[in-house]
């Protein structure tokens, strides 16, 4: 089986095209805010460089949060495309859970994302990967209140934190496709972002109406 992974959803283009579960090509590169300009042509020429079309995958992983609004929404909409127009299988993963699953650490697994004003996006995942505390927007501090009974974890991002001790991240994309490969296919009009928090219009939109 050959897969198509494509995580945007940060400044980074991580994506790769993994077959028999080893890995074919990967991009692993910082473009900020150029990201939006330059993920297709990278995805393409990726195809190009290794004598594949997108026509040759089996079937697409694809982030759809959380992280940043305009990245998540780039890689979805490259991946329904693709699986849209060629009848490709596709699926879904959190951000947080690749983050997790590309540690090679015997500890429970905390990824955390910075979303301003003392919240982050996390979840927190036991030794095996396990599900401990589920994908959510949460404030710091009550997610420190949460790891009290916990004796050894990391965190694992590449944002900045005061005060905390946190382990870079490098999807190791291998991993996470052979992790996910059997995952339930879902339609890829059912494909959307899993920003879980309200955007900032939205927000504002709800503040005015209360």
């Amino acid at each position: 089986m050959r897969i198509l992974y494509i995580d945007t959803s940060s400044s980074y283009l991580y994506t790769s095209i993994v077959e028999n579960d080893k890995l074919i090509s990967e991009i692993k590169e910082e473009f900020g805010q150029s990201l939006s300009e330059v993920a297709l042509p990278r995805i393409a020429s990726m195809f190009d460089k290794n004598n594949l079309s997108p026509k040759d995958i089996d079937k697409i992983i694809v982030v759809n949060g959380p992280g940043s609004f305009t990245g998540i929404r780039i890689g979805i909409t490259i991946a329904k495309i693709y699986a849209w127009s060629l009848n490709i299988p596709i699926t879904t993963i959190y951000s947080l859970e690749a983050m997790a699953i590309s540690s090679k650490n015997n500890t429970y697994h905390v990824p955390i994302l910075n979303a301003r004003r003392g919240y982050v996006y996390t979840a927190i995942y036991d030794e095996d990967y396990k599900e401990v505390l589920k994908p959510c927007h949460i404030l710091l501090t009550d997610l420190q209140e949460k790891l009290k009974d916990i004796k050894e974890y990391e965190y694992i991002s590449n944002d900045e934190f005061d005060d905390l001790d946190v382990n870079s991240y490098s999807p190791d994309m291998v991993k996470v496709v052979n992790y996910f490969k059997d995952k339930e296919n879902i339609n890829p009009h059912a494909v959307n972002p899993e920003y879980l928090k309200l955007t900032e219009a939205e927000e504002s939109k709800l503040w005015y109406m209360n």
